[in-house]
Order: structure tokens, then C-alpha cells, then sequence
């Protein structure tokens, strides 16, 4: 039998996702919106709980989607102190020929990394891409292999990069699934530089080039993230929009027109703002229940979790969910808030919607020889 700590621990690295078929089991929840898309998926950022879906997992091109990782990457290395805003890049023969979308960076002039991040992020730029690519990593072969580095470190198992800019290569692929936690995870790690993500426009080399992601200016809310689109792939868009505190995630991959991918995320983004709510029931840290500790110098600890705990449930359906928190019979000092002591459940109409660890808020030393021998004692009456 695996112990309880093995399986809390477990635990709180699996978050348990429900579709809107499974949550629609106690509140009726309509089918989302139809739409051509040959593959879709809307989540919420905060609980990871999927709400509606198409082909997620299925292998796809990403077009120019591929500069969520390319600057994911880049936002890792200014992190890491391995490169800087400031820093002046020489662009590259190489970088200036790319073709397709471009911000117009010149053979042999310096540009900032500030000014390459925005000409790809906002203007979708490819040679903005390769400059930025060989700038961190010497080289964009290379900067793919840290690229697919990334992507398993994120759990994204059906991704594999090729280059940075998302032009048509063998073997270059994601699924709706994995562009959703990327997206997240940009989300999550790196909120100083997600506004460039809503910026509107962008000037280089006296150009003024217009976002593509045209439901800024149209859907209350959403504030990134990027646009795609090769003849391979068609017409891509991953967007992100918050409204009274929940955000959620849509992926639209492949469809027929900029029009079509713009109206089918704004379909799926109202249609779970609509349907859904998500409610935060721990914050991270704050006590969620408390444990009767043994033979140690305090009879009780506080208990919590390492991260904010948040479900999706359909509007209305707040009132029927169930926490639940699974201890052992018997814990005995000493504890640390480093070990796991429990796990925490979250259910609705008898379905996981989440599962976390439980871990001791303040540590409890080993009691007195008084202590452990009055509850030696008590322990046999347990």
C-alpha cells in the first residue's frame, strides 16, 4: 500500500480537470457553441478545470503561436539574469531575411531586447524572432532545443518546436491543450511582461504596425495573447479575458479566415463567463483545517495548502460542492511544513473537481517526556 504521504504529495501535483459534460451532472449546462475550428479548447486559468474542448491533444501546426514559447523562453533568461531589456542585439543576415510577418529590424543595426520582444509580440515579427532566438541562445537551432526544454518541463507531452517563429518545418507541432498552459504559464510566471500582450500597436524603424488579435478592442476583458496563421495551419488565436475575477483561456486552431478565429473565441469566452463561475476556497497558506498532533509539544496544528485552492463549477452550483480533508487515524510529532500530513477534496454531484496536499502551517517539535507519555496513554484508548 503506498503511504499516506507518497499519495498527499501526489496529490498535490495532479489538478484534476472536468469537462462541462461531467460539471453539467447537477447543474444543466448547454453544449458550447459550434463553430469550424479544427481544434478548440476553453479553460480556466485558475482552477485548470476545462469547460469545453475539440481535438485538444490532437497534433497540429501552430503557425506563429510558436512565439508564446519563443518569448516564454525569453522571459525565462531576462529572469534568470542571462540577458536584459537593454541589452542591444546586432541583427544577423539571417534574422533579416526571414520571411513573413515582419518588424523590420536592418542587417547589421543593433536593437534592444525591449524593442525585439514587442516587434513579436505585438507585430508578430519572424525576423524579431530569429534576432531574439540567436541573442539567447547563440543560435535558433539551439534555441529550439531549449524551446522543446521548456515545453517538458510544462508537461506539454504533444509539442515539438523546430524554430522560433512558427514557419512550416517537419516535426514542428502543438495541440490546443498545450497552447492553453503555456498560455498560463505566462500568465502565472510573468505578469510584469504579460501587458504587452493587450498593447494595441507598435512602431519600429518608423512602421506603426496594428496588433492582429482584434477582440482587444472587441471583448470586454480580454487582454492577450497572440494570433497565427500559415496555409498549413489556417487561422489560429489563443486569447485570454478576465471578468470579475475569473479568466479564462480559449485555443482556436484552424479555421478558415481572421473573422472566423476572432468569433469563435469570443463565442467560447461568453459562453463560459456565461455558464460558469469560479470560486476561490483557500487561499495559499491560510489554514483549511487543523490536525491533533501526538506526543508533541502542542496538541494541534493548522493546516493548509502550498497553492490557492480554486474549482469551476456551472453557475449556480456553488452551494453543492463538498470539501472534504483526509488525515490519518494518527499523526505523530515531529512535523515539519515541508512534509505532507493530508490531502484536501473538492467534489461536486460526487465528481473530483480538485485534490491537494495538506501541509502543516507551523512546525510541531516533540513534546516533553510528560507529554509523550500521558498521550502513549491515551493512544490506547484510541
Amino acid at each position: 500500500m503506498i503511504p499516506l504521504a507518497l499519495r498527499a504529495f501526489a496529490a498535490a501535483l495532479l489538478l484534476f480537470v472536468t469537462t462541462a459534460a461531467v460539471l453539467a451532472s447537477t447543474v444543466p449546462v448547454p453544449s458550447p457553441p459550434a463553430g469550424t475550428a479544427r481544434a478548440y479548447l476553453l479553460v480556466d486559468h485558475n482552477s485548470g478545470q476545462v469547460l469545453a474542448s475539440l481535438n485538444e491533444h490532437e497534433r497540429l501546426d501552430p503557425a506563429s503561436i510558436t512565439k508564446l514559447m519563443t518569448a516564454y523562453a525569453a522571459f525565462r533568461a531576462l529572469r534568470d539574469g542571462r540577458i536584459n531589456l537593454d541589452d542591444e542585439v546586432t541583427v544577423s543576415e539571417r534574422a533579416w531575411r526571414t520571411g513573413g510577418s515582419r518588424t523590420f529590424i536592418e542587417v547589421g543595426s543593433r536593437v534592444t531586447v525591449s524593442d525585439l520582444l514587442q516587434g513579436m509580440i505585438v507585430q508578430s515579427g519572424n525576423d524579431a524572432s530569429v534576432a531574439l532566438a540567436e541573442h539567447i541562445a547563440g543560435a535558433e537551432d539551439t534555441f529550439a532545443q531549449l524551446m522543446n526544454q521548456h515545453a517538458a518541463e510544462l508537461g506539454m507531452n504533444n509539442t515539438s518546436y523546430r524554430n522560433s517563429t512558427g514557419l512550416p518545418a517537419a516535426d514542428h507541432f502543438t495541440s490546443a491543450a498545450d497552447i492553453a498552459t503555456l498560455a498560463s504559464a505566462i500568465i502565472r510566471e510573468f505578469p510584469e511582461y504579460y501587458s504587452w500582450y493587450s498593447q494595441l500597436e507598435f512602431t519600429y524603424n518608423g512602421i506603426t504596425q496594428r496588433n492582429r488579435n482584434t477582440l482587444l478592442t472587441r471583448n470586454t476583458g480580454v487582454d492577450g495573447l497572440k494570433t497565427g496563421y500559415t496555409e498549413s495551419a489556417g487561422y489560429c488565436l489563443v486569447t485570454s479575458a478576465e471578468r470579475d475575477g475569473m479568466r479564462l483561456i480559449a485555443v482556436i486552431l484552424g479555421t478558415g479566415s481572421p473573422n472566423a478565429r476572432a468569433r469563435e473565441s469570443e463565442a467560447l469566452l461568453n459562453y463560459g463567463f456565461r455558464f460558469f463561475e469560479t470560486r476561490r476556497l483557500f487561499d495559499a497558506g491560510s489554514q483549511a483545517t487543523e490536525a491533533r498532533i501526538w506526543k508533541g509539544e502542542r496538541e494541534t496544528t493548522p493546516l493548509g495548502t502550498r497553492e490557492a485552492v480554486y474549482v469551476t463549477v456551472p453557475r449556480g452550483a456553488a452551494g453543492q460542492l463538498d470539501v472534504q480533508f483526509e488525515l490519518p487515524a494518527q499523526l505523530l510529532a515531529p512535523v515539519h511544513p515541508d512534509s505532507p500530513l493530508g490531502q484536501l477534496r473538492v467534489t461536486l454531484g460526487g465528481e473530483t473537481l480538485r485534490e491537494a496536499a495538506l501541509f502543516p502551517l507551523e512546525p510541531v517539535a516533540t513534546g516533553s517526556f510528560w507529554q509523550r507519555t500521558r498521550d502513549s496513554v491515551l493512544l490506547w484508548f484510541q
